[in-house]
């Protein structure tokens, strides 16, 4: 420690030293970012990134101060040309959110600002309650549920699904683990459902045997009497039944599961019903969609993304749970560090780590708060609805077309898909599409992703663009056709 002492003759800071040329620079990243969106629909959707730049991008770590003006440079020159594609137009791929402009800004004010958004009287913790309030305003939840916004739908489902647990077991699972079970813990799902649930289980110590995966109907709807019936053969066998995830919009086809006779079945046999509505929860606000997910109001809780189908820069999801008494009882702890006061600093809301596995949270209910302000709810409501009609438009478009097949129905706002030519097997086709889609992607027109359905690779569509208009489907079903056409010539 004396060395210490001895050796450190000055102040040391990370503020710039003029702060003039970092303003300027500032200024320079506001400006080019906001040509950037303002143009972005006249870029390619994706370019593959050269090896130059992956050669750039796997230096080590620089151990001297470099200067800024060159720092961005390097930024414009090997980072931000090859963007993944998400906030162009024609960015279709996975179910991913597209940003705006206002929520660049407030992204910065919240990284200005800096708060550790955990504990404390400070403004933000009472935007982030904020946020959460219209979160449950938006869902028709009551004012005495619960809530947290986390990353991701995937982190949302993970903090629902240990309430859950935690909550059905009876026992003090926080202290005691599950030694004292003496059946499995069992979880029931669709076979739709995300790849998140199996982490989850994972994670819970659960274990993926514990998840029973049920089959859906032709319209990729969980099927309830297989459902019933796996329920009652577990309880019989000595196992816990305890949790069914229910799909408000499936990845792979934007399927609803019936909520109504869920609820049901979950009173029946006294489980939690929560629901995986990563994208799909949000389509509720439309009129259209009210009746099928009203079931959402009933359940005990909810997960949905914020930066999906609400257009929020990346990263900002939100777990609701009914029982608030529930939800905290499965996190709080709080050591002699962390006691909060009735007055001063450590004073404020109920610290948010009570509800949730983060003590550090960065502000990502500024982003909410300011874009929300900005456009107010019915505007979000209306690009719902846009984004709805446009995947019904482009199933339209692609069954007037001979040589494309529109794999399933659509029923919200994605869309399955492929090039078809009738002397083709479904192996052949199934290649073809492949390749379809990768030259789609490589040429920079389009960005759709693909699944698998009754053995057909579909090109799919999931559309969450405030940026989408009609042109940008029609050429990709005029692009679609002419690589299709152009492959198929020479194809084996």
């Amino acid at each position: 420690m004396k060395n210490i002492l001895e050796t450190v003759k000055k102040d040391f800071t990370l503020d710039p030293q003029n702060w003039d040329n970092m303003r300027k620079l500032g200024h320079q990243m506001i400006d080019d970012m906001m040509n950037y969106l303002e143009n972005i629909s006249k870029e390619p959707v994706w370019r593959k990134i050269p090896d130059e730049a992956k050669y750039f991008l796997d230096q080590d770590i620089p151990k001297q101060p470099q200067e800024i003006e060159e720092i961005y440079d390097e930024f414009k020159q090997f980072i931000l040309p090859y963007n993944k594609g998400n906030i162009h137009p024609r960015f279709f791929a996975w179910v991913q959110g597209t940003g705006t402009p206002f929520g660049m800004l407030a992204e910065m004010l919240a990284a200005g600002m800096n708060p550790n958004t955990g504990i404390g009287e400070h403004a933000a913790m009472y935007v982030d309650r904020q946020v959460v309030e219209w979160c449950k305003q938006m869902m028709n939840y009551p004012k005495a549920a619960s809530g947290i916004l986390l990353s991701g739908a995937s982190m949302a489902n993970v903090t629902a699904l240990t309430v859950a647990r935690n909550h059905q077991l009876k026992k003090n699972v926080r202290k005691e683990g599950l030694k004292t079970m003496t059946g499995q813990m069992l979880i029931y799902c669709s076979t739709e459902t995300h790849s998140c649930l199996q982490k989850a289980a994972e994670v819970l110590g659960l274990g993926t045997d514990a998840i029973r995966k049920i089959s859906v109907d032709e319209k990729y709807k969980i099927n309830i009497s297989e459902l019933t019936q796996a329920i009652e053969k577990d309880m019989a066998a000595g196992n816990m039944p305890f949790c069914i995830v229910a799909n408000a919009g499936t990845v792979n086809t934007g399927a609803i599961d019936p909520l109504d006779e869920l609820i049901a079945v979950s009173k029946k046999y006294n489980l939690w019903l929560h629901v995986d509505g990563a994208f799909g929860a949000l389509a509720k606000l439309v009129p259209e969609y009210a009746a099928p997910l009203k079931g959402i109001e009933q359940a005990d809780s909810v997960a949905f993304d914020l930066h999906k189908w609400m257009y929020m820069p990346y990263e900002i999801g939100c777990v609701l749970i009914k029982n608030a008494e529930a939800h905290r009882n499965a996190f709080s702890v709080t050591p002699n560090y962390l006691m909060q006061e009735k007055r001063g600093l450590a004073g404020g809301p109920d610290a948010v780590n009570n509800y949730g596995l983060e003590l550090s949270r960065g502000f990502k209910a500024l982003k909410v708060w300011m874009c929300l302000k900005e456009n107010g709810l019915e505007k979000y409501i209306e690009l719902i609805r846009q984004n709805i009609a446009q995947a019904f438009y482009f199933g339209e478009l692609v069954k007037m077309e001979n040589d494309l097949e529109l794999i399933t129905p659509v029923t919200m706002n994605i869309v399955c898909y492929r090039y078809k030519k009738e002397e083709y097997n479904n192996e052949e086709l199934n290649n073809l599409n492949k390749e379809i889609l990768i030259q789609l992607q490589e040429q920079g027109i389009a960005s759709p992703s693909s699944t698998i359905l009754g053995n057909k690779f579909a090109i799919r569509l999931a559309i969450t663009n405030h940026r989408t208009k009609k042109s940008d489907l029609e050429l990709l079903i005029k692009e679609t056709k002419k690589i299709g056409n152009k492959l198929s010539e020479n194809w084996q």
